[in-house]
């Protein structure tokens, strides 16, 4: 991989990075948005789950434009609105001009996971493209423990607000940066030609210090007639159907663990800025366990590693209501383990979504699996505060929620693993 490709990935991390802190800011943010505005766990459940509904409609949508106009150009306007909608909930006074910006703000982060997810696996060299993608997932739980290290602090010197301003220009940064040093990879230039696809394909090659080619590959029959149906017809559409229903199991539990944890932390007695530290635990275990799947997965294989992962997450999501941990010290080790498996199996889902779809559908298919995925993110806050609401003690909820977990593993089982260049 030549230093263009690198710093390209780089950026797809940064950007998993910035998605990490955009969709947990509100959770930062919760308990002092509870506090000012005097509003119980189902409208704070409902509150959390708000960008969660704009990101599956965001993947799915935008999942296809992706594919159709271009990666660049959908991340690029994913940041626009993205900024703006973190912006604007600073201005906010009421529950649901809030929900509104952050539904806004979801639909610009859904895009650009379908989009970032097709880019690092486009990018990426054949041998390292499963190592890149790991590292790319990694991203979303580093800018989950930067953030909520910078929003530990501004909570202390300022309030709920500041999270979000940060997060506006914090995202705002990406657009040059985007603009400058990512084009659109050979993969989609390939399968969209033109006159001069050619003389494109060459610059891009000649960009990243690659060899001229004098000729191109044949087009492809399903690349010449694609369409968003192709992840449904039947050579994919137990691939989709199956790789769906998994990632949106699992986000059940692995949501569960990113929106409660403060506010469970705070309801134990602990205050805001520690239960914050506790949720960067979390994230910091889901970094050191998917840099650790994604060095692993080079030699094992992806499929049986990810299932592995999955068993084990359903465990820790378990463990982490039931094992009863009422030290700041207890709950931290927890959170740590639970964040290392599901954010492990969240990277091996990801990979699977770049291996399992070709090129022309690549970012509809990825779309599709986040966007209807995200509707197990956008369930989980609201199922946990509805259990919680009717009675049931941490240990019951967390042990519940796990099974989110457990089924996506028997999923995976039942997957025929076949991957796509």
């Amino acid at each position: 991989m030549s230093r263009g490709q690198i710093i390209a990935v780089a950026i797809m991390v940064g950007l998993n990075a910035l998605d990490g802190f955009d969709v947990l800011s509100i959770s930062f943010a919760s308990p002092g948005i509870a506090t000012e505005w005097g509003i119980d766990r189902v409208a704070l459940g409902a509150v959390l789950s708000m960008e969660l509904i704009g990101m599956a409609v965001g993947s799915v949508v935008l999942g296809g434009v992706a594919d159709r106009i271009g990666r660049r150009r959908t991340i690029l306007g994913c940041l626009v609105v993205m900024a703006l909608g973190m912006a604007m909930v600073t201005q906010t006074t009421s529950v649901t001009v809030l929900s509104i910006w952050r539904v806004l703000t979801g639909l610009g982060i859904g895009g650009m996971l379908a989009s970032i997810n097709a880019v690092t696996a486009e990018f990426a060299s054949t041998r390292r493209r499963t190592l890149a993608m790991g590292i790319m997932v990694i991203g979303y739980p580093m800018g989950a423990v930067i953030g909520g290290l910078i929003s530990a602090q501004l909570l202390v010197m300022f309030d709920w607000r500041a999270i979000f301003w940060f997060g506006a220009i914090l995202t705002a940064v990406f657009i040059p940066l985007v603009w400058i040093f990512v084009p659109e990879s050979v993969h989609y230039t390939l399968v969209h030609r033109n006159p001069d696809t050619l003389a494109r394909i060459n610059a891009l090659l000649a960009r990243f210090g690659h060899g001229a080619v004098s000729v191109l590959p044949p087009v492809r029959e399903e690349e010449e007639k694609a369409s968003i149906a192709d992840i449904l017809r039947p050579g994919l559409m137990a691939t989709t159907l199956l790789v769906t229903f998994a990632y949106f199991a699992h986000i059940v539990s692995f949501y569960f663990i990113l929106k409660w944890t403060p506010k469970i932390v705070v309801d134990l007695g602990f205050p805001p800025p520690e239960a914050a530290s506790v949720l960067v635990w979390a994230n910091m275990g889901g970094v050191l366990g998917g840099a650790i799947f994604g060095f692993a997965v080079q030699r094992l294989p992806l499929k049986g590693a990810t299932v592995t992962m999955l068993f084990g997450a359903s465990i820790m999501v378990a463990l982490f209501g039931a094992a009863g941990a009422n030290t700041l010290v207890g709950l931290s080790a927890l959170a740590f383990a639970s964040g290392l498996f599901t954010n492990s199996a969240v990277s091996g889902l990801y990979t699977l979504f770049a291996r399992v779809f070709p090129t022309h559908v690549r970012a509809t298919g990825t779309g599709f699996a986040i966007g209807i995925g995200r509707g197990g993110a956008a369930l989980s806050p609201i199922l946990a505060g509805a259990l919680f609401e009717w009675g049931l003690s941490l240990a019951l909820v967390a042990t519940t929620i796990a099974l989110g977990s457990l089924t996506a593993a028997f999923a995976l089982l039942a997957l025929r693993f076949q991957p796509r260049d």
